[in-house]
């Protein structure tokens, strides 16, 4: 059923400078599971259908792309799901559009403290909760694992293989960048461009590789502080892009792509004439109301 809700994905030609970038807009595969998500879910979802399971758990923050496409793709596929959101106290605030979307399509949140939520990938958490919701297909946080990695390989297509130096997209949990690192061939150099501080990255994504190659990197200068975190120059940027290249993009992912691109080509960090593409790996439903 994957393979007959997904669309043809556009490509759109941006100028900047002397460099020609080629925008992939994983963003239009699907109006709700956008962007990496569809990849990232597609063979988990599988799974669980063979596997007989009628329900699925997952983890996330409150800003978390993967939360909201999982609700819907749960809600699609005839799943009940539950989200274990990080952060206690967001049980009694207002939901975000992410929450609230992702409640929307029928996600029970279970808000759980930051000490809790460390504990996602341990034996004994993770037997806790299946004792708390038996019979449910687990997907890391993030929906990054094998199976998914599997789907983000995916991504790049013959054409992209064949057409283009570089190859750009934003960092989370590492699945996506780690699916098209092993999709990439030799020529071509796979840059990650972290929403997260810290150079940990690096290390996390290498650990999900097969088997090691060299030709990728992921950088966190361009993280705006971290996780969800913004600038007044960010936004300006933001509301600039998008006024010239009239693509959307949110705070938390795909602008800061975009910001710590522009920045390298202004430091005349690719040879001339790069191709470059770049994936825009939708999560708009994270965008701030006041852009």
């Amino acid at each position: 059923m994957f393979d007959q809700i997904a669309q043809h994905i556009p490509y759109q030609h941006l100028q900047y400078k002397n460099i020609t970038i080629t925008v992939k807009r994983l963003d239009r595969v699907h109006p709700q599971i956008s962007g990496n998500k569809f990849f990232k879910l597609k063979y988990n979802l599988l799974a669980a259908q063979h596997m007989g399971r009628t329900r699925l758990l997952t983890f996330g923050g409150a800003y978390s792309n993967h939360i909201a496409a999982t609700a819907y793709a749960a809600h699609l596929f005839g799943f009940k799901s539950v989200g274990i959101i990080r952060g206690e106290e967001l049980a009694n605030q207002p939901l975000n559009a992410t929450l609230s979307t992702a409640e929307q399509f029928g996600m029970r949140l279970v808000f759980v403290s930051r000490e809790v939520y460390r504990q996602k990938q341990q034996v004994e958490y993770l037997a806790e909760l299946h004792t708390e919701f038996p019979e449910h297909y687990v997907i890391p946080e993030g929906g990054t694992n094998a199976l998914a990695i599997q789907g983000c390989k995916e991504i790049l297509s013959e054409y992209d293989q064949e057409n283009f130096d570089v190859i750009c997209c934003a960092v989370g949990t590492g699945g996506t960048i780690a699916g098209m690192i092993e999709a990439s061939l030799p020529h071509q150099h796979v840059l990650g461009f972290s929403a997260l501080k810290g150079d940990f990255l690096q290390q996390e994504v290498a650990q999900l590789l097969i088997k090691p190659k060299s030709n990728w990197r992921v950088i966190d200068d361009y993280c705006q502080g971290g996780y969800a975190k913004t600038t007044h120059q960010l936004i300006q940027f933001i509301k600039g892009f998008e006024q010239t290249y009239a693509i959307p993009l949110e705070h938390i992912y795909t602008a800061k792509l975009f910001f710590g691109l522009f920045d390298l080509i202004d430091q005349q960090h690719f040879p001339a004439y790069s191709k470059i593409l770049v994936m825009h790996t939708g999560g708009l439903q994270g965008r701030l109301a006041s852009l």
